[in-house]
């Protein structure tokens, strides 16, 4: 019996140290006392000697910054000052200062600053061609994201590195926090409603960083032909997908706040509707209305006006009957409540959804479930098994615990 008794003991040490030691990483600094955020952009040890005696581009926005004690400078001012031979700048939607309107034509143009050429990947040419690209070895990628698919930095990244696979050009990524990364959920996009708005086979909210996003794009073959891009991640120190992160500058300029960028994936669903989500207004996506919405359930009022962002709102000089959403708790799932009680609140069903609203759902289905009664607990189960097949897909790029 003590024989036994010793090597129940034994093994049951080996079964713990086998635990232990077949933990990845990652999964061991769950349990460590993290220190603060690092972003990608920061740690200039780790990627300058990729840099160095190159040709470099840079897609890059007015959050592509490095931040220091006593403030920030930009990424591209801060590799001048390094050497680094910088080329060209890429602008995304919103242009390189992040000023201009969604959906609005992005010119080329030159820095300010620094005198670089900047091309527009948002005019155009949202897919650069072999042209521009073809005097670069490597091409930045520092854009601070939000972690909805219909947020246009994902296809810009991905047409990136498709031209750049095809010239065996490296794709460099300067990891920053998602601030909706702490969970999945929505309709997973249909391939056949593919377009700007989204261009990958997975749920609105995706729950990765860009550079886990890269790596996945490039796993699963998804550039053009199943090319592979030459792709290297400066990840970010001490970020869980749980930390609860805000952008210290905004991601766009309908995006003010905190609330806005964690509301974005519920009521982004409204631009394919004739509500307003308050672009013109200084609320913009933390606030819903039209002049078309009926009932007591809408208590609050605003009225759109242009403003940086937004040069001709939806119902510019109209009165808004809706919701002010600015106190709503912190969501970790897309709120489909809103967008069906407005629907069933329209005084104008007819015209309610637009063409666009298929573009951002990614599918027929989710119009139609909300046409013929559904409810947002019923709609929400609909994607259940889709968003478990898209999980375990997204495991092997995960960078960091979850």
């Amino acid at each position: 019996m003590h024989l036994n008794f010793i090597k129940n003991t034994i093994l049951l040490f080996v079964v713990v140290v086998l635990c232990f030691t077949n933990k990845s990483e990652s999964q061991i600094q769950v349990h460590r006392n993290p220190g603060p955020i690092v972003l990608g952009a920061q740690q200039t040890e780790r990627y300058l000697p990729i840099l160095k005696n190159k040709n470099i581009g840079i897609v890059a926005n007015q959050t592509s910054v490095i931040f220091k004690p006593e403030g920030y400078t930009h990424l591209i001012d801060t590799l001048l000052s390094l050497n680094i031979i910088i080329k060209k700048a890429f602008a995304p939607e919103h242009g390189f200062r992040g000023r201009a309107d969604a959906g609005e034509y992005v010119k080329d143009g030159v820095d300010a600053g620094s005198g670089i050429p900047i091309v527009s990947l948002y005019g155009s040419n949202k897919i650069p061609n072999a042209a521009i690209l073809s005097d670069l070895d490597v091409v930045i990628f520092d854009v601070q994201d939000v972690g909805a698919r219909f947020y246009t930095f994902l296809s810009t990244l991905h047409y990136m590195m498709e031209t750049c696979a095809n010239l065996g050009i490296t794709v460099l990524i300067l990891d920053r926090p998602n601030p909706n990364g702490h969970y999945v959920d929505g309709p997973t996009l249909d391939l056949k409603y593919t377009s700007f708005v989204g261009v990958h086979p997975v749920p609105v909210v995706h729950g990765m960083t860009v550079g886990e996003y890269a790596q996945m794009i490039n796993g699963e073959g998804w550039l053009k032909e199943g090319v592979k891009c030459e792709l290297k991640v400066i990840s970010i120190q001490n970020y869980t997908h749980s930390t609860i992160y805000q952008p210290p500058i905004n991601p766009s300029p309908n995006l003010p706040n905190s609330k806005a960028i964690n509301l974005y994936p519920s009521l982004c669903f409204f631009e394919g509707t004739n509500m307003s989500m308050g672009r013109g207004t200084a609320n913009q996506f933390q606030i819903i209305g039209s002049p078309f919405l009926k009932g007591d359930l809408y208590n609050y009022e605003f009225i759109p006006k242009p403003n940086i962002g937004a040069k001709y709102p939806i119902h510019e000089g109209d009165i808004c009957k809706g919701l002010n959403l600015q106190n709503e708790p912190r969501l970790n799932y897309i709120e489909l409540k809103w967008l069906i009680d407005a629907y069933q609140n329209s005084s104008n069903k007819i015209v309610f959804f637009n063409p666009f609203f298929t573009k951002l759902a990614g599918q027929e289905l989710l119009q139609k479930k909300i046409e013929n009664g559904w409810n947002a607990q019923q709609i929400r189960a609909s994607w259940k098994d889709d968003i478990e097949k898209y999980k375990r897909l997204r495991e092997p790029y995960l960078l960091y615990p979850l």
